[in-house]
């Protein structure tokens, strides 16, 4: 009998260049809407590779927040540390951060990381329920704020970080100018919450971009703001211009609103897959 010759072997790929990498500094949301979870699923659909650093744990659903247990400082440094020193970053967003004293570390930490730096000052959840501590909203403003490239208030973060309640499209721009005041270089002023279209305002506190998009009929929003920051995060790693990214973003956000399914018996997620999904209808 003939021997057979062995079988080829397998072709080896070449190797990948590792795409942008994105730092997410944040909570857990156990129902996978908002947070973390948000977070990481944000960064695949838009092409970099997500790594997290936990802060709290939260016990949350579509109806709301059951309880929020917060991290050891100890423990939230040592991730960063862990990603950074050995991965590295291409951009960083922060969310949840709970305490004065997470605030303040998570602030040392970027303050000596070179990398763009999104700030989602969340204060509190999609259904009202508190996820930062009164007593770390100076942390917030005066230690936090400075290290943003990029902050992403809504209209009640920033009258709790302003005072300043917004009530108009002019009033977006006085509240720019005082979140402007804290030190990020630019500020994202979000204006989800008034009526007619959702409008956001971008400044630098030079340049202005009103950003405009249809209001969407559908209650299922939750991670709304978390997707936002990520997107922003994402297009900045990827090199993008601050309103270059922030207008990729808002664009992805909104497709993500539209999409937005029912989970559970409350307020639903939108939809972080949504620009990759290849579903037809009869």
């Amino acid at each position: 009998m003939t021997p057979q010759p062995p079988p080829s072997p397998t072709p080896v790929p070449p190797p990948r260049a590792a795409p942008p990498r994105v730092l997410t500094v944040a909570g857990s949301d156990s129902g996978g809407g908002a947070g973390i979870q948000a977070d990481l699923k944000t960064m695949l659909t838009l092409g970099t590779h997500g790594m997290s650093v936990l802060t709290a744990v939260t016990a949350q659903n579509s109806r709301g927040v059951q309880g929020a247990w917060e991290l050891p400082v100890a423990a939230v440094r040592a991730q960063y540390r862990s990603v950074v020193d050995d991965i590295g970053v291409q951009a960083v967003k922060t969310g949840m951060l709970a305490s004065a004293e997470l605030v303040e570390t998570v602030a040392a930490l970027l303050a000596a990381t070179d990398a763009p730096v999104v700030v989602d000052p969340v204060g509190v959840s999609k259904h009202g329920d508190a996820l930062l501590a009164a007593s770390a909203l100076d942390a917030v403003r005066h230690e936090l704020l400075p290290t943003a490239t990029v902050a992403t208030p809504n209209l009640d973060e920033v009258t709790q970080l302003t005072g300043i309640t917004v009530r108009s499209e002019d009033g977006m721009r006085r509240a720019a100018d005082a979140v402007l005041g804290f030190g990020p270089r630019w500020a994202l002023v979000k204006g989800g919450h008034l009526a007619g279209d959702a409008v956001d305002l971008l400044t630098d506190g030079a340049e202005e971009h009103w950003l405009r998009a249809p209001r969407l009929d559908n209650r299922h929003t939750h991670g709304t703001g978390c997707t936002l920051a990520s997107a922003i995060a994402a297009r900045l790693a990827h090199g993008d211009p601050v309103p270059v990214a922030v207008t990729a973003a808002k664009e992805y956000v909104t497709g993500a609103i539209a999409a937005g399914f029912a989970l559970g018996a409350g307020i639903g997620p939108v939809d972080h897959a949504w620009c990759t999904r290849n579903v037809t209808q009869d």
